[in-house]
């Protein structure tokens, strides 16, 4: 088993962020690990297309300045991303699921947020929020259903980024 694994602190927290009680409003998509790696190694992983390949998308093609328009490719899915905010070794955010056409913006894509805090030279608290379906114009239900799979898809997601960062050739 990896050390990562059997520390208790190192498990995944998972972190719903629904604010007020049976509602749509405020919803976001959250999560949060502790990587046993520091803070360059996790941000190069997470934001170097050669490196995005091998935990998240099966083909990514994108510049990471803001402004740059790009695409991912998750199996026979994907489309185009564009990068929001690059902050070296902090923050890293992009737009995605938004209308063909249509410049993504507030209201019409989803956020993805993500940012980075050392707690040390050797361990990294990632936390990544997805937003921005609470905002479409989709029946509740629609919201949901997209929550909750995005949730689910994030935990695999980090749970490879994890093992990608972790690998002992690193």
């Amino acid at each position: 088993m990896n050390r990562h694994m059997a520390d208790p602190r190192l498990a995944m927290a998972v972190k719903p962020s629904v604010k007020g009680a049976n509602t749509m409003s405020g919803l976001a998509i959250e999560r949060e690990v502790l990587i046993e790696a520091p803070v360059n190694l996790v941000w190069r992983t997470i934001t170097e297309p050669d490196q995005m390949s091998e935990w998240f998308a099966d083909r990514v093609d994108l510049v990471v300045e803001p402004g740059a328009h790009g695409h991912m490719q998750f199996g026979d899915q994907g489309g185009p991303v564009v990068v929001e905010t690059v902050d070296p070794l902090t923050r890293f955010s992009f737009r995605w699921n938004y209308p063909s056409g249509e410049e993504p913006v507030t209201g019409n894509s989803m956020l993805v947020e993500f940012t980075l805090t050392p707690l040390g030279d050797e361990l990294t608290r990632l936390r990544v929020v997805e937003s921005g379906h609470e905002l479409r114009d989709w029946p509740d239900a629609e919201k949901q259903r997209y929550a909750d799979e995005h949730y689910g898809g994030w935990a695999k997601f980090l749970d490879r980024l994890v093992g990608v960062v972790t690998m002992p050739s690193r």
